[in-house]
């Protein structure tokens, strides 16, 4: 078949898609029940703001596009703020485009849309932008429809990322979901979580892939919960190029050996990794010293993957040549996250080094489920390094990255290590309490005439909590980190304070530890009683007051890592002023929880330390109620208050 032919089919199959999608919108439209209009509450949703009257997604992944079309009702006046419409895309893989939109009232007065939709940053994460497109439908009010519809042009590398997300965030009546695959792969679909009561599985037609769904429970979001990919009911497409093993011991088997025929082959220059290698160690350096050489030297590499968007003009000025082997990522001194980590390989093995690739499932975004044959879950990777007979996992590719040190996401992370022979699923290591903390250190001055502490405070960030800033403000400038810091201590104190960031901390290396040093000012702490001052104990306890508040949970609690906070809090006095009486310390040990609070009277001076710390990554929902009562202990202690009085 000539280009010529193809490209005529494939511009006839592109416009009759637009119509049917368009046709479909019309016929919704067109189609409001009398009772949707008239409705004030719905039974199964009671107390809603809103509900989805109907969800249409249309997807087909040949153009590849996505038709998108909303109903929703608005039931109280909090569920007006539903006009304020957010469509959240990755710049990177997606623009959104033919924005349609109108308010219909429940006399059926329909006012349609004719303003501008806006496009601003809502997140910012390694590296990527996290657009959406917003605007604001007009003349809403309690008992209105709203209606929009917008289709999203998709990067064809994104095709592998087909899905349907059935859970919303209100309760949704009634749902339609189709799909045009690709016609170059083979396609099938899974539904990890299961699908909702009634819902049958999606059918395949000479149309496409279709699905209904009816009375989805809206997604209730928590505080420290699973990523949400795992939680909500969702149908995944999984393409290959061929009918794969279903198997899933044998599929992972098979897909190891591919992907370690693509390393091998990637890091197959023995004689350069040796020469390279023979400049970074010394052959009297220990097993360990020779590691952290090496991985210091890989990590000046230039880590493309981390840097900003660049401009296909910036790109061709650039004009970066292929990376084909370890031994051009060597002599340009430039790759990507992968190239680093197996260069990192390639020398650790010419130092005599036992090192392998390890693919994992960053938990940030979803977990590994062997059972799935889906290589597409394993979408980051790390190395593998034995050392004095112990597994050390490392990833060398992450800027900041002290020696040990994996970002959290990759800890307690589900993978398979590759060789030759078929790999075997391993499972990252979860560092406890001591590689995650943040010590704060007061020393001051409580003032006699307005009850103000003003003094100096020391915060330092060491491992995970450095690494995880770092990355965070990798790309903002210094005042944007100067803020981000300030705005961390005024979220950790329970009061409106005056704070002053005084020096400039080390944004730009591995070290395990990023230290900040703040001038403090906090009005009015010191409240008085009669002749007495009250000074109360958790200066630093903002982050813990309403923690766990709800009675019920619906998820597993989730947390990012163990972590431990600590404080350390010397307290001036006025003169004429001492302690009169100190709450008695608390030790509160629940093993994986731990809270501690003590004050002492040090004659003129008032010594408070606090440190909390948590052990746990995972909680089922069941025991809940035990880390709930832990947190409100928490708060009972930093509630206490020691009391001051004059020195007569």
């Amino acid at each position: 078949m000539s280009n010529f032919v193809r490209l005529v089919r494939a511009v006839v199959c592109a416009a009759m898609w637009a119509c049917a999608c368009t046709a479909a919108l019309g016929d919704e439209l067109q189609s409001i029940p009398p009772d949707q209009l008239t409705m004030t509450s719905e039974p199964k949703a009671p107390g809603a703001q809103a509900v989805y009257l109907y969800r249409q997604v249309d997807r087909d992944d040949g153009r590849p596009s996505e038709f998108n079309f909303v109903r929703l009702k608005i039931l109280t006046e909090e569920g007006r703020k539903y006009a304020d419409v957010e469509i959240p895309f990755l710049k990177q893989q997606a623009n959104i485009h033919g924005i349609k939109a109108r308010t219909i009232q429940s006399d059926g007065t329909v006012i349609d849309f004719h303003g501008k939709a806006y496009e601003k940053t809502i997140v910012k994460a390694k590296g990527v932008k996290y657009l959406a497109k917003t605007f604001t439908l007009p003349d809403v009010r309690v008992g209105s429809i709203l209606e929009y519809s917008y289709t999203v042009d998709l990067d064809e590398n994104y095709v592998f990322d087909s899905h349907w997300t059935l859970s919303a965030d209100l309760f949704t009546k009634h749902a339609k979901f189709s799909l045009k695959p690709s016609r170059d792969f083979a396609v099938r679909w899974v539904w990890p979580v299961g699908l909702p009561e009634g819902t049958q599985p999606p059918k395949e037609t000479n149309r496409g892939i279709h699905m209904e769904t009816q009375d989805v429970p809206a997604f209730q979001v928590e505080d420290y919960m699973p990523p949400e990919g795992e939680l909500k009911f969702r149908v995944e497409f999984i393409y290959s190029a061929e009918r794969p093993e279903m198997n899933p011991e044998k599929f992972w088997k098979q897909q190891d050996k591919k992907w370690y025929e693509a390393f091998d082959n990637f890091v197959n220059k023995r004689g350069a990794m040796e020469q390279a290698v023979s400049g970074i160690v010394a052959p009297s350096d220990s097993p360990e010293t020779k590691l952290r050489k090496i991985y210091a030297r890989v990590q000046q590499i230039r880590n493309l993957s981390f840097e900003q968007e660049k401009t296909e003009q910036e790109e061709k000025r650039e004009k970066k040549k292929d990376i084909n082997n370890v031994e051009d990522v060597w002599k340009r001194g430039y790759g990507y996250e992968r190239d680093i980590n197996w260069l990192f390989i390639a020398l650790a093995r010419a130092a005599g080094f036992d090192a392998a690739p390890v693919f994992i499932a960053a938990r940030n975004a979803a977990f590994f489920h062997p059972q799935v044959v889906n290589p597409y879950q394993l979408g980051a990777d790390l190395v593998t390094v034995k050392v004095d007979g112990k597994d050390v996992y490392l990833d060398p590719s992450v800027k900041f990255a002290p020696y040990g040190v994996l970002p959290w996401y990759e800890t307690w992370a589900h993978g398979i290590r590759l060789d030759k022979d078929g790999g075997q699923l391993v499972t990252t290591s979860s560092p406890d309490s001591s590689s995650a903390t943040v010590e704060r250190k007061a020393e001051l001055q409580l003032s006699a005439d307005d009850g103000s502490l003003e003094g100096k405070l020391t915060v330092t960030y060491a491992g995970l909590e450095a690494l995880d800033l770092r990355l965070s403000q990798r790309h903002e400038d210094e005042a944007s980190q100067k803020k981000l810091l300030e705005d961390l201590v005024r979220e950790s104190i329970p009061a409106s304070i005056e704070v002053e960031l005084t020096n400039k901390p080390d944004w730009t290396s591995s070290s395990p530890t990023l230290v900040a040093e703040y001038h403090l000012k906090v009005p009015g702490w010191v409240a008085g009683a009669g002749r007495r001052a009250l000074f109360p104990m958790g200066i630093f306890s903002a982050n813990e007051k309403h923690v766990f508040e709800h009675a019920d949970r619906v998820h597993p609690l989730y947390f990012q890592n163990a972590y431990l906070r600590s404080d350390d809090v010397t307290v001036n006095l006025p003169l004429g002023w001492k302690v009169g009486s100190i709450p008695a310390p608390i030790n509160q040990d629940a093993k994986a929880v731990v809270y501690t609070v003590k004050a002492v009277d040090e004659k003129g001076m008032l010594h408070i330390t606090r440190s909390l710390r948590n052990e746990l990554v995972w909680l089922e929902k069941g025991k809940y109620g035990i880390l709930r009562n832990f947190f409100q202990l928490v708060r009972t202690g930093d509630e206490q208050q020691v009391v001051l009085e004059p020195n007569i």
